[in-house]
């Protein structure tokens, strides 16, 4: 196993070494946009989705309004952009939103933030790599019965990369990040040239009517439309959580690689909004291809062959593989954001527990358990699972850019005016749209979101009150006065063999003779005689014990662990003073699956006295084969 591991993982990593892990800009943009830059591949198609369904009601009309309501969305992209920038240089330690909500506006609202951070970094796995797979059916419909184990897949490849180390990682995926990019950017150009240079005509749709109860219909519609493309903003905030992976200066080099996302997300974001407008696209969740794939046959054709089908063939490689790897994001953030939570109490300490690659490798598999089982639950369809995603992801915004405002008003500093003013219209834009999002969405899968986070959040409260306790209880035991205690050995045996005479000579090494007792479990017959087992280990005792008295324990019932349990029990209420070791004789099979024939009884009976109090539980292993030098 262990060269198994050195294998799929690579060698070992020492501590010292932490500082080569660290990642340039360019692989950077691959690590922590792959999220943002792939939502570009289904952000208009969800602005388009209640467009569409609305035609019958209000005329083609409406699907012009997706243009307006993509200008809307990069609006709220710049505010963010600014406000995020500002984050990554007042705290460059990184955590984001959760140590913000933490420093500024205390450990519930911090906790908060948590909650809908890691249920959105769950959610980013599914989504992108539900996309993903939905980006393969689309280009070979051959392959949608089985889009369920091409997810599941695809997240232990992600996984299996994230555990060899965020660099490796980064360089794995940084080719289809580039390539996406290249192939959109390359997509919109043409397109482009068709309009402005060659003359494209517009599909051109009526102004639907919107007169008394439609127009507040038609508000509801544009909100819903504005909320269902806000998916494209989610992994914004995602540098801002990782500052620490890039190299020195941490805050310069962070900030620039948001930037270089932002531009980029903004630019696909629009170009390919305006074209699907251009070309009067539609797209229902019904509809056998994608939004993005449906641009690209209108502007490079849908000839089977050429330079055009060529280069389909590579927007689709790429946009599959982008869609797919966006989950390294995810991978990115989870961990370290539950290692931070797990160093100030509130989740399991596993979480900061680094492996052998110097990354989180408890919160890489927690997060691809998490994901697996989601995708699994909805089918691997991103359209069921979209309506739960920007719930958390907004909620964060709302947290760390609330958080920024109470910053700049403690510390102040230069400009601190204008910060707090630009991180407050943050704050109020983020949270009318999360109003908004929670409205429209809420029937469609986002009042799951809004229970899960209350409940997380109990949890890990939980989970803190219990660290406190216990280290309250770990302090005051120091003061307390340890008395000398008396000692009483109880040596398990079962019958005569060398396993149970090392056991009976390491008693009596540990304690003085009349402080040792043996036992052993019986069952009767039907008639209430004693086993032949019973009655050969009798005969044999005297020869082997040396004095150790034999005392058998009888079970009616043909139970091992409870008849122990009991004697101790008793033995511990009659005798307070005494601390009790239980000896266990252990024989050790040669190879790991002969242990599975065997019905483990000295594991039961050892997970049972781990609870009791006064106990004191040691194996004596007896190895069956010799153990090679």
């Amino acid at each position: 196993m262990s060269k198994l591991k050195r294998i799929l993982l690579g060698r070992r990593l020492a501590s010292e070494e932490a500082h080569h892990t660290r990642i340039s800009n360019p692989i950077a943009l691959a690590v922590f946009s792959s999220d943002a830059l792939s939502s570009v591949a289904y952000g208009t198609q969800e602005i388009m989705t209640p467009l569409t369904l609305s035609v019958a009601l209000f005329g083609a009309g409406v699907l012009g309004w997706s243009w307006y309501v993509a200008l809307g969305i990069v609006g709220l992209l710049a505010i963010l952009t600014i406000s995020y920038r500002q984050t990554i240089h007042a705290y460059p330690s990184g955590g984001g939103a959760y140590l913000v909500a933490k420093d500024n506006l205390g450990e519930l609202a911090a906790q908060t933030a948590g909650a809908s951070l890691l249920i959105d970094y769950i959610l980013t796995v599914a989504v992108s790599i539900s996309a993903g797979v939905s980006a393969i059916t689309s280009a070979f419909p051959a392959m949608e019965p089985h889009r369920v184990f091409l997810a599941e897949g695809l997240i232990a490849f992600v996984a299996l990369v994230n555990l060899r180390g965020v660099r490796e990682s980064g360089a794995i995926f940084s080719v289809p990040t580039y390539g996406f990019v290249t192939c959109v950017l390359g997509l919109l150009a043409m397109g482009f040239w068709e309009v402005l240079v060659r003359h494209q005509p517009a599909v051109h749709f009526a102004a639907p009517p919107v007169r008394g109860l439609s127009r507040w219909v038609a508000v509801w519609l544009f909100a819903r439309a504005y909320s269902a493309g806000c998916t494209a903003l989610t992994g914004v905030e995602a540098i801002s959580n990782g500052v620490q992976a890039f190299r020195e200066p941490v805050s310069n080099n962070a900030s620039k690689t948001m930037t270089w996302m932002v531009g980029l997300l903004g630019t696909m974001f629009l170009g390919i909004t305006y074209l699907t407008n251009h070309y009067g696209l539609t797209y229902s969740p019904d509809a056998p291809e994608t939004l993005l794939s449906q641009l690209a046959h209108a502007i490079l054709g849908r000839s089977g062959q050429g330079p055009g089908h060529l280069g389909y063939l590579l927007l689709t490689g790429f946009t599959m593989a982008i869609l797919a790897l966006a989950a390294n994001t995810a991978y990115a953030d989870f961990p370290r954001l539950a290692a931070i939570q797990a160093r100030d109490g509130f989740l399991p300490r596993q979480f900061s527990s680094q492996g052998d690659r110097l990354v989180f490798s408890n919160g890489i598999l927690i997060l691809s358990a998490a994901a697996g089982v989601l995708v699994f639950l909805f089918g691997a369809k991103e359209d069921h699972l979209l309506p739960l995603y920007a719930v958390g992801v907004f909620l964060g915004f709302t947290l760390s850019q609330t958080g920024m405002v109470r910053h700049w008003l403690r510390h102040k500093g230069r400009h601190w005016r204008l910060k707090a003013v630009i991180n407050g219209l943050g704050a109020l834009t983020t949270l009318l749209v999360l109003l908004v999002i929670t409205t429209t969405r809420f029937a469609h899968g986002a009042w799951i979101v809004a229970l899960l986070v209350p409940l997380m959040v109990a949890t890990f409260l939980n989970i803190h009150r219990h660290y406190i306790r216990v280290k309250s209880i770990l302090a005051a035991s120091r003061t307390n006065f340890i008395a000398t205690r008396k000692n009483r050995v109880v040596v398990l045996v079962s019958g005569i063999h060398s396993g149970v005479v090392q056991a009976l000579n390491y008693a009596k090494a540990i304690a003085e003779h009349g402080e040792i007792e043996a036992r052993t479990v019986d069952f009767p017959d039907e008639n209430g005689r004693d086993s032949a087992a019973l009655v050969k280990l009798q005969a044999d005792w005297p020869a082997y014990c040396e004095g150790i008295p034999l005392r058998v324990l009888r079970s009616p019932y043909r139970k091992i662990i409870e008849p122990i349990v009991e004697d101790l029990d008793r033995m511990r209420m009659n005798e307070p003073e005494y601390t009790f070791t239980v000896i266990l004789p252990e024989f050790v099979t040669r190879h790991w699956w002969e242990t599975l024939l065997h019905n483990q009884t000295a594991w039961r009976i050892k997970a049972v006295l781990f609870l009791k109090p006064k106990t004191v539980v040691i194996s004596i292993p007896y190895h069956l084969e010799a153990v090679p030098e």
